[in-house]
């Protein structure tokens, strides 16, 4: 197994240069620059030709592309234009505030979804099993930003259950109880929005796998054992049925650590989401690079993290 791993981990290596050389190249493809923005009536139109060439804007592409990924082997991001700060370190202070957000979006949704899907699967076909349908489905087709914008408006401006921007209060001092609270207090709104349009495909597939288990030929002869209908539910129906789970689980925290541009965009909350919403409308080319190349390489570890929790659960897989 950690041979194939060791495999797996090195063969992301040529499709994350792959990655990168498309992202350098369509970032380029954008129209502007960073300096753009300073171009105005009065502006010295000689220092900022002088700013973009010290920025390296005139080289080759190839030479740019060079400089760029030597930097990104080393874990040099280059400088945001915009903020003036190292981009690893921009980013670094926005990971975090995504990181706790998408902890606690993954346990409400699971929180929301499991029960839902064990309760879909049981009572297939009555009114339970169809009213949690009808809700996986209007969830799925409601956009993000609807949602999130209903979310907010209720929540946060009409009843004033929530804060509605930033992700603490600041009279709190750090590392105390309150600093703490109030830090899942800002949270709890836009994770409750990601949680109820991620719960779809977590029913779906769960409710599914039930379904199926339920004809099985274990579950018939657990239940002429005289087996109690709840046992055969828990330990042999549900058990079986969280392969899929699991397998989804290492997309949605990948997903969730990427960021939601529209959740964090909307709800004010200072992430990777929002970061890279910002640096698009300032042509932030450093920080939009980096983003992009560590949104890439989270699906990359989505995907063998999905392999090495399927493998966990069933020991019968094993990652190829």
């Amino acid at each position: 197994m950690w041979k194939t791993l060791l495999r797996r981990v090195l063969s992301m290596i040529p499709q994350l240069l792959i990655l990168s050389l498309l992202i350098f190249i369509m970032a380029k493809q954008m129209p502007g620059d960073p300096f753009t923005g300073l171009i105005t009536p009065e502006s010295d139109a000689n220092r900022i030709e002088e700013l973009r060439e010290e920025a390296g804007f005139y080289d080759p592409w190839y030479v740019q592309y060079a400089n760029w990924i030597i930097g990104v082997a080393q874990g040099d991001f280059g400088k945001s234009y915009t903020y003036k700060v190292p981009v690893a370190d921009l980013i670094g202070e926005r990971a975090m505030n995504t990181l706790w957000l998408s902890l606690l979006s993954v346990v409400l949704l699971y929180l929301i979804a499991i029960p839902l899907g064990v309760l879909a699967g049981r009572y297939q076909d009555t009114l339970v099993d169809k009213s949690i349908v009808l809700y996986s489905f209007v969830s799925y087709a409601i956009p993000t930003f609807v949602l999130g914008l209903i979310f907010l408006f209720l929540f946060g401006y009409q009843l004033g259950w929530f804060p509605t921007a930033g992700t603490v209060d600041i009279k709190y001092e750090e590392s105390t109880k309150a600093y703490i609270w109030s830090k899942i207090y800002h949270m709890l709104l836009p994770a409750i929005t990601y949680a109820v349009l991620g719960t779809t495909g977590v029913i779906q597939y769960l409710r599914s796998e039930i379904i199926d288990s339920k004809s099985m030929d274990y579950v018939r002869t657990a239940r002429s054992k005289g087996i109690p209908i709840r046992k055969v539910y828990s330990k042999h129906i549900f058990r079986n049925s969280l392969l899929p789970i699991a397998a989804f689980f290492g997309f949605t925290i990948t997903g969730l650590l990427g960021g939601s541009i529209f959740i964090e965009s909307i709800f004010g909350y200072p992430g990777m989401g929002q970061l890279f919403m910002q640096s698009i409308s300032s042509r932030d080319y450093s920080v939009i690079t980096a983003l992009v190349l560590l949104f890439g390489f989270l699906t990359l570890l989505g995907s063998l993290l999905s392999d090495i929790i399927m493998s966990i659960v069933d020991p019968r897989i094993r990652i190829d």
